[in-house]
C-alpha cells in the first residue's frame, strides 16, 4: 500500500490496482466489506466444497474485469472520459452490495416483494448522500439513465463484467473446469457499433464458448439437486422460524435477523420504514448459521430437524422430473413424515418442497449479442454462429424438483 492505493493479489486475475480517489473510499466503505461475511454461491459448498470465496471478491474482480474492458475500448476509439471510466467502475464495485445473506433465500422468505437490485440502488443512494453527490454518474449509469448506453450494459446485460466474472471466478472454486470462460479474450473483442455493446467477428468462439459454459454452470452447479434442496431447506426453515416468531415463540437470534422474523417486512414497508434498511445490512451468513446453531436445540421438532440437517449435512432427499410430481404422491410423503415424527400434517408440509425452475441461457430479445464484421456489418450470434445451435440455449429448459425428509 502506498499512500491512499492498493493493491491487491487474487486468485484468478492475480493483482488488481485499486487507485487512490474515489474508487479507493468506496472499496474501503463498511457496506462493500460487509460482503466479505457473505459467500457468493451460498449453499453451493455443500456440493463443491471448494466454493468458500465471498461477494466481495467477486465484486473486486468484476471492477478488474472493468478496468480492462475500458482500457481495451478506448484503445479502438471509443470515447470514454475519466469521470464516465471511474462511474462505471464504482458502478459495477456496488452492483452486488444489496445482496443478503444466501441471496435470494431471504427475497422468497423474510424480506418480501423487494429484490437484490432494489436494496443495491438504495444502498448506492444512501453511499451517495455520504459522499456529497460524486456517484451521481455512477448511479445514472446502473439505472440505464446516462445517455451512453453501453456502459450500462458493462454492467448489467449479456456479457456484463458481472457474468465474466461469476463464470470465472465460481469454476476456479468449484473445480468445475467445464464452466471456464475466456474473459479476457472476450473483453478484447468487445467493441462499440451505434451506443451498442458487440462482439468482433474473430471472437464468436469465445462466445459460443462462454454461452455453453453459463449453460454448464447453471445446471451442473447453481442449480445442482443438492444445491436446491439444501436452499430448500434453509427457506422452509426461516418460514417456520417466521411462523413461531408470529406465535409469540421466543427465538434466539440476532438484533437483525430478530427484526426481520418479528415483523411483517412487504414491499411497502421496506421502501417507508427507515428500520428496514438499516437492519438489512447488518444481516450477513453469520446471523443465519449462528441462529441454525441454536435453533438445532429448540422444542420444534420441524425447525430442529431442519436445522440440525444443515448443521450436520442431514439433507432432504431429492429427485427432479421433466414433469410436476403427482399431487397424491406428494401427500403420501407428507403423511409418513407427519407419523414418522409424530407432527401434525400441517407441519410435516414444511420437510417437503417441490420447487420447479425454468432457464434459458440466452434471450435475444433479453440483450442480444450481436457480432460486428470487418465491413460494419452486424449479425445476431443466433445467426453468425456457422456450428453453432443456439436455439438450444434460446430456449427454456424446465425441472421440477421434489425434496422430502428421507424416511426408513
Amino acid at each position: 500500500m502506498s499512500n491512499n492505493r492498493k493493491i491487491i493479489n487474487d486468485p484468478v486475475f492475480g493483482f488488481i490496482n485499486i487507485p487512490e480517489g474515489l474508487i479507493y473510499t468506496v472499496v474501503q466503505h463498511p457496506l462493500l466489506h460487509r460482503l466479505t461475511r457473505i459467500k457468493q454461491m451460498g449453499l453451493s459448498s455443500f456440493v463443491y466444497p471448494g466454493a468458500q470465496h465471498t461477494r466481495f471478491q467477486h465484486s473486486l474482480g468484476a471492477f478488474h474485469l472493468m478496468s480492462e474492458a475500458i482500457t481495451q475500448l478506448r484503445s479502438k476509439g471509443i470515447e470514454i472520459s475519466e469521470e464516465e471510466a471511474i462511474a462505471v467502475k464504482i458502478a459495477i464495485l456496488l452492483h452486488d452490495v444489496g445482496h443478503g445473506p444466501f441471496s435470494h433465500v431471504l427475497e422468497d422468505t423474510i424480506v418480501c416483494g423487494v429484490s437484490h437490485e432494489e436494496i443495491s440502488l438504495m444502498l448506492m443512494q444512501q453511499i451517495n448522500k455520504e459522499l456529497n453527490g460524486q456517484l451521481d454518474l455512477a448511479i445514472r449509469i446502473f439505472k440505464n439513465e446516462y445517455h451512453k448506453k453501453f456502459l450500462h450494459q458493462l454492467v448489467s446485460g449479456q456479457l456484463d463484467m458481472d457474468r465474466l466474472d461469476y463464470l470465472r471466478r465460481d469454476s476456479f472454486y468449484t473445480g468445475v473446469t467445464e464452466g471456464n470462460i475466456g474473459s479476457a479474450r472476450i473483453i478484447k473483442m468487445l467493441h462499440v457499433k451505434d451506443d451498442h455493446l458487440v462482439v468482433e467477428a474473430k471472437g464468436i468462439y469465445s462466445i459460443e464458448n462462454f454461452l455453453t459454459s453459463r449453460r454448464l454452470m447453471y445446471w451442473q452447479v447453481y442449480l445442482h439437486k443438492t444445491s436446491v434442496a439444501c436452499q430448500e431447506m434453509l427457506i422452509s426453515t426461516l418460514l417456520r422460524a417466521k411462523e413461531l416468531a408470529e406465535k409469540g415463540e421466543v427465538l434466539f437470534c440476532s438484533p437483525a435477523l430478530h427484526f426481520f422474523l418479528y415483523n411483517h417486512i412487504d414491499r411497502d414497508t421496506f421502501y417507508t420504514n427507515p428500520e428496514c434498511l438499516e437492519h438489512f445490512i447488518q444481516l450477513d451468513d453469520n446471523d443465519i448459521w449462528t441462529a441454525l446453531k441454536v435453533w438445532s436445540a429448540h422444542s420444534d421438532k420441524v425447525l430442529s430437524t431442519l436445522s440440525i440437517g444443515l448443521l450436520d449435512r442431514k439433507l432432504l432427499k431429492v429427485k427432479t422430473s421433466e414433469e410436476p410430481f403427482n399431487e397424491d404422491h406428494i401427500t403420501d410423503l407428507i403423511k409418513i413424515i407427519s407419523k414418522n415424527l409424530a407432527i401434525p400434517f400441517s407441519d410435516a408440509k414444511y420437510l417437503i418442497s417441490t420447487p420447479s425452475i425454468e432457464r434459458n441461457m440466452y434471450d435475444p430479445a433479453d440483450d442480444s449479442i450481436d457480432i460486428i464484421y470487418n465491413d460494419g456489418c452486424i449479425k445476431n450470434i443466433a445467426t453468425a454462429s456457422d456450428m453453432f445451435n443456439i436455439s438450444l440455449l434460446s430456449k427454456k429448459v424446465k425441472k421440477y424438483y421434489i425434496c422430502y425428509l428421507r424416511t426408513k
